[in-house]
């Protein structure tokens, strides 16, 4: 008797979350390469599509109008106000997955996560928080990117320190001094939270026939 190679599952709702410049959507990223069966979570958002961001593909881009009628009819796992815009998990697609065995990868903040975790979802969550190896660090890498003018980069520095705060509230905390290292770590924690014991629904069945094989030898 052998154990099956592939056990259907429910799938994992595996959180990324860090401050602006951390390093968790290039991790996401990363992810995504290694592993394509991984499901990226597709946020909604009101703000305006930047060069080369495509509408459903980086996110689903909608009026403050629409967005707030998702809101208004459950259609939001989380959503949140952040620097004049909101964001937000759309629910219906990401249920879906779920209970297809399949994993989604969210890239939200702490209050995204907050609000995932204590959601009917709570059980399939796997949180993860990124920190910067230094303060310094994360200004450089906010400046580098070439994304924000200074006033939105300073902005996010000082809203960092408030995310920051809130590492404690997560399974996981990485630094990310080294992006290969955190990458190879992240790796290993999908790889042990998809071997839990509770993940194994074809355990019971296994370990009943491993029973039957004792009996079988002893007659």
């Amino acid at each position: 008797m052998t154990a099956p190679s592939q056990s259907p599952r429910r799938g994992l709702a595996v959180i990324l979350s860090s401050p602006s410049g951390a390093g968790k959507s290039t991790l996401a990223r990363r992810l995504m390469d290694w592993d394509p069966t991984l499901s990226f979570s597709v946020s909604a958002t009101t703000r305006a599509p930047r060069d080369g961001e495509v509408d459903g593909v980086h996110y689903f881009f909608r009026s403050r109008a629409a967005f707030d009628q998702m809101v208004a009819d459950g259609e939001m796992l989380e959503h949140a106000d952040v620097f004049g815009n909101r964001y937000g998990s759309p629910r219906a697609p990401v249920e879906a997955a779920l209970e297809a065995g399949r994993d989604v990868l969210f890239d939200i903040d702490w209050q995204g996560g907050q609000q995932v975790r204590n959601s009917a979802l709570g059980r399939d969550v796997v949180s993860i928080f990124i920190l910067p190896p230094s303060i310094a660090e994360l200004a450089r890498r906010l400046r580098d990117r070439g994304q924000d003018d200074a006033q939105v980069i300073a902005g996010r520095m000082q809203k960092s320190e408030s995310e920051i705060s809130h590492w404690a509230e997560y399974d996981y905390v990485l630094v990310n001094d080294d992006l290969d290292q955190t990458e190879d770590r992240l790796r290993t924690i999908l790889t042990a939270e998809r071997l839990r014991r509770d993940r194994q629904p074809w355990l019971s069945q296994f370990t009943r026939g491993l029973s039957d094989e004792f009996r079988e030898r002893e007659q």
